[in-house]
């Protein structure tokens, strides 16, 4: 399933903040093709550096990485989907700061769970499922506009929240299952950092609340 836009709410003014963090991780998915693996290796996330207190400033800078150019697209439209309804409910400083930390839980909850691992973590997933976690204990009755897969036949349908968020993070509890099973970290997806940005979403998104909802429709 692919997410499209919530139908059910219009927010009150442009998501500024939103459109700032594409254009960022656009922006450093460019440098990364002209600099190459060098910069990706540079700038990411490694679990037992950070856990030994060193390359701190890379839980921030590998936030805005990403591996390949499905990685950014798929990342992206989903933040499309979630993101507006959210800093519109937040504002524009506080979503700033919910994002950040948001990706910082996510990046931490990988880092614990595999603090010797030396593979690079990257993405801006973490954060985004902090988004996700947010709408669905926001708006969890809103429809979302979804590309839909069965088999071979692709259709759009009205998903609720609910439904939606809550099969993409049951799908992350059992990949990180699968994961765990295998004693070993995934070295494609770092399914815990969904799930640790996903769980700072739904903690923490009514700290952040600034009285704005919308216009439902």
């Amino acid at each position: 399933m692919i997410p499209l836009k919530d139908i059910d709410r219009i927010p009150s003014r442009f998501p500024a903040i939103t459109s700032l963090i594409i254009a960022a991780n656009m922006l450093m998915f460019l440098l990364e093709m002209i600099r190459g693996n060098a910069f990706v290796e540079r700038w990411s996330l490694i679990p037992s550096e950070i856990a030994s207190g060193k390359d701190l400033i890379t839980a921030v800078t590998a936030m805005f990485l990403h591996g390949g150019l499905m990685h950014i697209a798929g990342n992206m439209v989903f933040f499309w989907a979630f993101g507006p309804a959210i800093e519109d409910m937040m504002g524009w400083a506080g979503y700033a700061a919910f994002y950040l930390l948001g990706g910082l839980a996510a990046f931490g909850a990988q880092v614990a769970l595999n603090p010797g691992s030396q593979t690079p973590v990257l993405g801006a997933s973490g954060a985004i499922a902090a988004v996700m976690g947010a709408f669905l204990i926001t708006f969890p009755r809103d429809r979302i506009r979804t590309i839909v897969f069965l088999g071979f036949f692709v259709t759009t349908l009205f998903v609720p929240a609910i439904l939606l968020v809550g099969i993409w993070f049951l799908l992350q509890l059992i990949s990180e299952a699968g994961t765990l099973a295998e004693s070993a970290a995934n070295g494609g997806v770092a399914y815990a950092a969904h799930i640790g940005g996903f769980i700072f979403g739904l903690a923490f998104a009514r700290f952040f609340e600034a009285g704005r909802t919308g216009r439902h429709i």
